[in-house]
């Protein structure tokens, strides 16, 4: 057995880049219904890295959480775990031998275990499955994909998922570079912008619970406008309120840009650890022509700068400039603040109940 596990108290997790792998994210999914599990895995090097080392290992933590499907079954949930990333060979290898590892610390009705990679996705380094123009053309059919995940592996049982939960696509910006250089990397049009915002009297500050209200009002607004499902004004608060104290890594700050007379923009900037995360943004249906939206973006940017992080996730893109892509719009917006696009694995199945597993995939696809 190459790999090890030690159940530890949710407090426990170490501070972590990976946002959604912090005790912060355990306890807001609680407050979801999900049921948050930490652990300490131990890996051996061989395992990730072909080293031949079997006795070299290394460990870092784990979260998991439970989600009942109804009264007589549920799933495990690993959000953008395990941390530890293997080489590509190894990958179904070390996901299968986890799989089975961490099956007795999860209920007896837990049909199957999804992890939700963060690691690059396989495809994203093949020329194969590039255009001309450089745009990433997104993997193969998970046919394909699931034979090359499942080599080397003994149950040959990990499946793709019929869809993604968290963004499998981002823009990653280095935040080693100063603020000159910062600006100098945006595209034209979006330094622009900022700029502009500034000169037109764009003011970004931060605010608590207390402007919970207006950030909800600009989020609906957003959400009827792009169609998306709405969240409650509860889980937003629910973010502020129960952010890690400054020992597990994690600080929420809500950035609200407004014009002297009324609010036309406003985040979420979550630090956590090294790494700034925009995980939610809203926007007024009115005055675009202000760009507030920039100067938002820019000042949580330099404030990530100002507390540390030397990276920044703008959480969610496009995998590339496909016009015909719902988050098109979104993919050119973020990509004008100059970082690089990452595309990761994505959500993966490894079931335990067969039977169970493929009725719950057909009632997944079929919603």
């Amino acid at each position: 057995m190459t790999c090890k596990l030690h159940e530890k108290e949710l407090g426990e997790i170490r501070p972590t880049n990976i946002l959604p792998q912090t005790s912060f994210w355990g306890r807001i999914k609680e407050q979801q219904g999900f049921i948050p599990k930490s652990f300490e895995l131990t890996v051996s090097k061989d395992l990730l890295f072909n080293s031949g080392k079997s006795l070299n290992h290394t460990y870092d933590d784990l979260l998991v959480l439970i989600k009942n499907i109804d009264p007589n079954f549920c799933f495990a949930y690993i959000p953008y775990g395990p941390k530890l990333e293997p080489v590509f060979e190894n990958q179904g290898l070390f996901l299968e031998e986890l799989s089975e590892i961490i099956r007795p610390y999860l209920p007896d009705n837990c049909i199957f275990i999804r992890y939700d990679l963060k690691w690059q996705n396989q495809w994203a380094k093949d020329e194969e499955y590039f255009d001309n123009s450089g745009n990433w053309l997104g993997p193969p059919q998970n046919q394909v994909q699931e034979f090359r995940v499942n080599y080397k592996t003994s149950n040959w049982n990990l499946r793709k998922s019929p869809g993604d939960i968290l963004p499998k696509n981002t823009f990653f910006l280095d935040l080693s570079q100063n603020e000159k250089d910062l600006l100098k990397n945006m595209r034209y049009n979006t330094r622009y912008n900022v700029k502009r915002a500034i000169k037109n009297g764009i003011r970004v500050k931060e605010y608590g619970i207390e402007q919970i209200g207006d950030w909800y009002k600009l989020y609906v607004e957003t959400a009827i406008r792009h169609n998306m499902p709405l969240q409650d004004e509860t889980f937003f608060a629910n973010i502020l309120q129960h952010q890690d104290d400054q020992r597990n890594g994690v600080n929420i700050k809500m950035l609200m840009a407004d014009n002297g007379e009324e609010f036309l923009a406003s985040m979420f900037l979550v630090l956590s650890n090294k790494r700034g995360t925009y995980l939610y943004g809203a926007s007024s249906t009115e005055k675009h022509n202000m760009q507030a939206s920039y100067a938002l973006q820019w000042e949580s940017i330099k404030i990530a700068k100002q507390n540390g992080c030397v990276e920044y996730d703008m959480f969610g893109s496009a995998p590339n400039l496909n016009k015909s892509h719902p988050l098109h719009g979104v993919h050119v917006y973020k990509k004008g603040f100059g970082g690089n696009l990452f595309h990761r694995m994505g959500c993966w199945d490894y079931p335990y109940k067969q039977d169970e597993y493929n009725l719950f995939k057909i009632q997944e696809i079929n919603n």
